[in-house]
């Protein structure tokens, strides 16, 4: 067993069946041995070719430089600020730091940094949201009930729970439901509560937030949730083996987002494709940053002039109607 997997046996074993969320806390964010928490003293990376999987911000240059314009465009909208501030969510291995260096940078990752207090600037959620914790529940009989994680001999798996806490059943009845017997759905709890501490935080701003995901209307396409784990470049339906060692992810449920910033005053802007956010970033300069014309010189072969035409094509139609980003605005505070 992993010890991230020892670890939760002993926990079941000791007080019963315990939520997903819970599982996928120890599984992912452990200090010692979650799996982003171990990847980073020195445990395989599991980011690029040689680790589990990509995100856009291994596609660089290209994506931090467009993100970075989209960050001034969206600065000058604001008004004027001694010093802006523009906090990543989700900063890892800080692959984006280098881009945001105009601004006072604040990195934060799930249980790690601190949301600074009273600023003004851009928060930037790039895959974030859908790694953080989520209760698994099910549709049974009109109501909902948890599913749970026990232990069988050293092998985890899925066994039925009580009717779901109140703070899940509130989620579900705001921001939707899967209606059918049997349909399984992820409740992330954790990502609303990430607003409401940008809420208290932001004296005015912007989420931009990236990531894969879904609208309450589209629900249906997910009978059996959207759980996924993530080892080798393999996509795996089975999240419950080897916790620790492989990423576990589950769709953001952008409705939830909207609607919990809604309640909060905050303003929708838009919700596009990745592919619209960077054709838009991008279009002020047709692409020529980006593309590092100015310091390749326009209609140059050279490798990196291929290398960057090659990250935005990846960008752009690879990754670009695969992910969504959900861009919201803080008002100024009175």
């Amino acid at each position: 067993m992993t010890p991230a997997a020892e670890l939760l046996r002993e926990e079941i074993l000791a007080r019963g069946p315990i939520s997903f969320a819970r599982f996928m806390e120890v599984a992912l964010y452990h200090p010692q041995h979650g799996y982003y928490r171990r990847s980073a003293r020195h445990a395989p990376d599991p980011f690029g070719m040689h680790g589990d999987f990509y995100t856009a911000e291994q596609v660089q240059p290209v994506f931090g430089l467009l993100i970075a314009a989209e960050t001034r465009a969206l600065l000058r909208q604001l008004a004027p600020c001694e010093q802006f501030t523009v906090v990543e969510l989700g900063a890892g291995r800080g692959e984006m730091a280098p881009f945001f260096q105009p601004w006072r940078y604040v990195p934060v990752d799930a249980g790690r940094g601190q949301m600074p207090d009273d600023f003004t600037g851009v928060v930037f959620a790039n895959e974030f949201f859908d790694a953080l914790p989520v209760h698994v529940v099910v549709r049974q009989g009109g109501g909902f009930a948890q599913s749970l994680v026990r232990c069988n001999g050293e092998e985890f798996e899925w066994t039925g729970g009580p009717p779901v806490e109140e703070a899940v059943g509130e989620h579900l009845t705001r921001y939707g439901a899967p209606r059918e017997d049997g349909d399984r759905i992820e409740v992330n709890l954790d990502a609303l509560s990430y607003l409401d501490r940008i809420h208290r935080s932001m004296r005015s701003g912007y989420l931009l937030a990236i990531d894969y995901g879904y609208t309450a209307r589209e629900m249906v396409r997910f009978p059996a949730g959207t759980l996924m784990g993530y080892r080798r470049h393999q996509a795996l339906d089975d999240v419950l083996t080897d916790p620790g060692l492989r990423d576990i992810t589950a769709h953001v449920n952008f409705t939830a987002l909207e609607t919990h910033a809604l309640s909060l005053g905050w303003e929708k802007v838009r919700f596009e494709s990745m592919a619209s956010l960077l054709l838009r970033a991008g279009e002020p300069d047709q692409f020529a940053e980006a593309l590092g014309q100015s310091l390749l010189g326009a209609g140059t072969d050279s490798k990196e002039a291929v290398r960057r035409r090659l990250q935005l094509k990846t960008l752009l139609y690879g990754m670009g109607e695969n992910f969504r980003a959900l861009l919201l605005r803080v008002p100024a505070k009175k």
